[in-house]
């Protein structure tokens, strides 16, 4: 498959800077899965498509505000995503903007939101792509030092300086409702539109909630730079599915309910732990490249944002409902005026 069937042309003031003022108020296109039907809806409208008895599967992983930023000696800044915690609290794997200009042992300053020195730490090892080994002065958690100093790591098409109130409001809302597992450095995107009061209210009228847990790493924003698809190599993330949630869509599917993943990442769980269309407990890593051609085991509709042209993700959502009914559906959002990408609508396709 050639990357470049997964191109559209999407206007640059289409991408969505800031998120609905209500969360559930962003709107919602309903993609017949088979047909092609396209509806213009609300995403405060969902219950009206789905049924008592299906299962809605949320990704409950929470995001870290993983973006920090730093100083040399010399005085250069240094903007950093933190990645994974290494083998050690305070021992870091960090993607570091400039990190061919350090030196292995070198000392930096991390900063804080306010850019007041933070603390020390030191360049343990300089890897490919960027990656370095960061020794911090500090031991405590990487979640509690983030918290002191990070940032949200909003996607780069998302426009921000470094303004520490600005980042006190995007990190309640590039977080889901519903996020408990903290581990990812991007969020979930198509479970941002739900509220507490609409779950309650799908769950009243008789839709079943299951949660899986995948830590969405930063390689979910590459793109597919190869010109044939098959040749991109996609990036392993964490997932959890136990055996309480793993029974509840079960229970569903033999109850004749739909199983809906919120998500391409809850999509990628489901479709790992799938055995003879049942989900099965467990966790580890996956790599699961979804692509046209592909055949769902346990997925039977799905709630997902608008994506990147040339992404893993549009190759994914191009799988589940045919890449020609899905580009129509994103040629339609376009001629509409929809917000795409992370703060963007969303779409369910059904």
């Amino acid at each position: 498959m050639k990357t470049s069937e997964l191109d559209y042309t999407l206007p640059a003031e289409l991408i969505a800077q800031d998120p609905a003022e209500v969360r559930s108020a962003s709107r919602l296109l309903v993609v017949g899965r088979t047909s092609g039907g396209l509806t213009d809806s609300r995403f405060d409208r969902i219950g009206e498509y789905l049924h008592p008895g299906d299962c809605l599967v949320l990704n409950d992983t929470k995001v870290l505000p993983a973006r920090f930023y730093a100083r040399r000696r010399t005085g250069g800044g240094l903007e950093a995503l933190f990645l994974s915690e290494a083998s050690a609290p305070g021992l870091w794997r960090i993607l570091l903007k400039g990190a061919r200009k350090l030196k292995p042992d070198e000392a930096i300053h991390i900063v804080d939101g306010r850019q007041k020195d933070f603390c020390t730490a030191r360049v343990v090892e300089r890897q490919e792509g960027g990656v370095c080994l960061l020794e911090l002065e500090v031991k405590a958690s990487a979640e509690t030092v983030l918290n002191e100093i990070g940032f949200p790591p909003l996607p780069p098409y998302i426009r921000r300086d470094q303004d520490w109130s600005k980042a006190q409001s995007d990190r309640r809302r590039y977080q889901t409702v519903y996020a408990r597992q903290a581990g990812a450095v991007a969020a979930p995107t198509a479970g941002l539109h739900f509220t507490e009061e609409l779950l309650t209210r799908l769950t009243d009228s008789g839709v079943r909630l299951a949660r899986v847990t995948l830590h969405v790493g930063a390689g979910t924003f590459k793109p597919i730079s190869v010109e044939n698809v098959e040749e991109h190599e996609i990036h392993h993330e964490w997932y959890r599915i136990d055996d309480a949630n793993a029974g509840i869509i079960n229970d569903a599917r033999a109850a004749g309910g739909r199983v809906i993943a919120v998500g391409t990442t809850a999509t990628r769980v489901l479709e790992t732990v799938s055995r003879d269309g049942q989900a099965c407990a467990g966790e580890g890593s996956t790599n699961l490249f979804i692509l046209p051609g592909y055949r769902f085991h346990i997925v039977d509709a799905m709630i997902t944002n608008f994506h990147l042209p040339r992404s893993t993700l549009l190759a994914l959502v191009g799988a589940f409902a045919g890449l020609e009914r899905m580009l129509a559906a994103y040629r339609h959002a376009v001629e509409q005026r929809y917000r795409f990408y992370s703060y963007g609508d969303a779409m369910l396709i059904v």
